[in-house]
């Protein structure tokens, strides 16, 4: 394998001329750079990024960090940040929590030893305030992306859940329905939370007494759906939800499935509404798209607006609308 002692002997130039031309940096005469860079590409020599991250202190290299790749939510986030960071001249590592603290620790710890130059990180949970920290004691620049953790001052992108939550309930609203039932994430996760008051809010707003019975808690990956729509559909006739609003869209296509499975026509019977869509059945669901690619793409443009010194604000937030798709999901029949 050529070194760059090659190049320079190729090129008649010392090994520092050919590391100005790697690096762009210095003065460099144009037939000097065209002469090593003719000598780069005979030799194919390829340049060590190690050995260069340690002089620069820099390995133009950002940590993507998402609870669920299974997700096509989180699946688009990641395809913004990659084509935001190869803009930029970065490249950017992926790594997948999958909604378990621990495992986002164990990731964190790895970022940290491979010594990347920025993070963007979907917490969790609540509990990532300590994996945080870390970023925040090794000085690692990081962005928070989708939710938020209290006493945590950070840039970050997020979703406008209270708009979407509402706009989604007057939908429901206006198609006469009075008793909807929630499907929410857990409590300890800011976008569940956010959307729960914004479920709250609305009722209060139509005058409609809140009823405990229809709030659900689960996880964001579709484990507990069945005992849930067994006890909705044990409820007196009086009291039996007429729709649903799911948290998110593995929530929505699992309770789907059970309602179907219990022989439930939807929207005839069971009207469905969501937040974030899923694509092989986009279109039957009635959701709140979230623009999913442009959290990724702007997350990595505050990150590295970080890194390279572009910005003197701090604590800078993004929040962005959801658009709101009605489909067959809510329509009555």
């Amino acid at each position: 394998m050529a070194t760059i002692y090659d190049v320079a002997k190729l090129a008649d130039v010392s090994p520092m001329t050919v590391s100005r031309v790697i690096n762009q940096k210095g003065p460099i005469s144009k037939s000097t750079k065209e002469k090593v860079e003719k000598a780069i590409e005979t030799l194919n020599y390829i340049p060590n990024k190690s050995a260069q991250s340690l002089i620069s202190k820099s390995t133009k290299i950002l940590s993507l960090l998402i609870t669920d790749i299974n997700n096509p939510f989180f699946t688009k986030v990641a395809r913004g940040a990659e084509d935001k960071a190869l803009q930029l001249g970065y490249q950017v590592i992926f790594s997948n929590s999958d909604e378990d603290i621990e495992k986002e620790s164990k990731y964190i710890q790895m970022l940290l030893e491979s010594r990347v130059d920025g993070v963007l990180i979907a917490p969790s949970g609540d509990d990532s305030k300590k994996n945080i920290q870390k970023l925040i004691k090794n000085r690692i620049p990081f962005v928070m992306l989708d939710r938020e953790i209290e006493g945590v001052d950070s840039d970050i992108v997020l979703g406008n859940n209270h708009e979407g939550t509402r706009k989604l309930m007057d939908h429901l609203f206006e198609n006469g329905h009075k008793k909807i039932a929630l499907i929410n994430g857990p409590s300890y996760i800011s976008t569940a939370r956010e959307r729960k008051k914004a479920y709250i809010e609305s009722l209060k707003f139509y005058q409609i007494p809140i009823d405990e019975e229809l709030i659900f808690e689960t996880d964001y990956k579709q484990q507990s759906e069945t005992t849930i729509i067994d006890r909705l559909l044990a409820l007196p006739p009086d009291r039996k939800p007429t729709a649903i609003f799911a948290a998110n869209n593995f929530i929505a296509a699992t309770m789907v499935k059970k309602l179907r499975e219990k022989g439930m026509n939807i929207p005839k019977e069971m009207a469905f509404v969501c937040f974030d869509g899923f694509e092989p059945i986009n279109d039957f669901y009635t959701v709140a798209v979230q623009p999913a690619y442009d959290f990724g793409y702007l997350g990595i443009q505050m990150l590295v607006d970080k890194i390279e010194g572009n910005t003197e604000r701090n604590n800078r937030k993004i929040v962005l609308p959801p658009e709101i798709v009605i489909r067959r999901s809510s329509l009555l029949q």
